[in-house]
């Protein structure tokens, strides 16, 4: 298997992440409600703070229209609680005005001092249903227009969804003086690519086999090669981690052991992204499958049975997690977004198991940066494969 080479090269550590479960996705058994892991404050902060005390780099606060909390206003919170872990936004392009949040981004900035990250999503809003190129192109112009706010001093931008000319961008300015926040992204078809390509920095992708993993971060590769940039890769992947194989792949048996199908169904597809490409490639890992539900050894895809995006899980003892982490790294991943059910338990586990026997950092800016003057291409103009 061909790999892609390390984009970071001075590194030799990761970026190892937790995931905060805002959009009501905490279950001790999936599918079965538990009003004690249900979506609040209380529940999601805590998430966050036990994070920071076993010391992961980072936390994943995603979005949903449909259920749980703010995301914003969320990481906002957190910014008094917190002093030393990153918070990684998720962020609707379009959903608002996009000076409006670059304004806000920013000020999120200063409060959390630097440790703000943004995970860029491209997605229909409630009661719409956009062409994909549309909200790819929405999206590409949004961030095209959050770099001006936070790195000139006015917005000149005139495309074919938003128009300003000569807005000042005084208000906007972030903590972060080197461009911003780094922007992390997800996405499979090739407007996607592109997109992340021309102006994210992180590329992230969910679970699949080592060879599917490879040839996504190659594509990727090729488009950020075309506009002169490099990238990092990251993996968003669930986690069951125990003391022996044995008990772990237990451990997964019994988490969907009440778990009704038609249930199963009915959350994922109460997702705004429940038909999107990524999540058809997750339901395809599940039919690769074996009986147990192994699509390659220690990578078990049962969570997609009840669960819209990230569908799979890395099953076995921390010895067998820890060489799974390994070999992604070896293959030039350099984020990851990890979680587990229910998520403090499983952020306890991972984090005595695994989390010390792993050198870990905050991804630096990474090289790639579209430079302040010059705009990126604008979707759809680069060459296509």
């Amino acid at each position: 298997m061909t790999v892609v080479p390390i984009t970071s090269a001075d590194l030799d550590a990761a970026e190892v992440a937790w995931f905060s479960a805002l959009c009501s996705d905490d279950f001790r058994y999936l599918g079965v409600p538990d009003g004690s892991l249900r979506s609040s404050w209380e529940h999601c902060s805590d998430i966050v703070k036990t994070a920071e005390e076993m010391g992961f780099r980072n936390v994943l606060c995603p979005s949903s229209y449909q259920v749980g909390q703010d995301t914003l206003s969320f990481v906002a919170g957190c910014a008094p609680i917190t002093s030393k872990i990153n918070l990684l936004a998720a962020v609707r392009c379009g959903e608002m005005q996009p000076i409006m949040l670059a304004r806000t981004v920013a000020t999120l900035d200063h409060m959390l001092k630097g440790r703000l990250t943004i995970n860029i999503i491209s997605s229909d809003f409630p009661g719409e249903t956009a062409d994909s190129t549309f909200r790819y192109r929405r999206s590409h112009e949004v961030v095209e227009i959050l770099r001006q706010a936070w790195t000139r001093d006015e917005i000149d931008h005139q495309g074919e969804i938003y128009q300003f000319k000569k807005v000042s961008a005084d208000p906007a300015k972030p903590y972060q003086q080197n461009g911003g926040p780094l922007l992390y992204f997800g996405g499979y078809s090739p407007d996607a690519l592109e997109l992340c390509g021309a102006q994210c920095d992180v590329y992230l992708m969910w679970p699949e086999t080592k060879e599917m993993l490879a040839q996504r971060m190659r594509d990727v590769n090729e488009r950020a090669a075309a506009h002169g940039r490099t990238l990092d890769y990251g993996l968003r992947v669930h986690m069951i981690v125990r003391d022996t194989e044995a008990e772990a792949r237990e451990y997964a048996r019994e988490l969907v052991s009440k778990l009704d199908d038609e249930k199963g169904r009915a959350i994922r597809e109460r997702a705004l992204d429940s038909t999107s490409l990524g999540v058809a490639h997750q339901a395809k890992n599940r039919d690769l499958a074996d009986e147990e539900g192994y699509v390659e050894r220690h990578l078990w895809t049962g969570v997609g049975r009840a669960r819209s995006g990230c569908g799979a899980a890395i099953v076995g003892s921390a010895d067998q997690v820890l060489s799974k982490i390994e070999e992604y790294k070896k293959m030039g991943i350099r984020a990851f977004i990890f979680s587990g059910y229910p998520h403090i338990d499983e952020c306890l586990s991972f984090g005595k198991r695994v989390l010390p026997e792993l050198k870990t950092c905050s991804l630096p800016h990474v090289y790639g940066r579209v430079p302040a003057s010059t705009p990126a291409t604008p979707l759809g103009t680069g060459e296509r494969r």
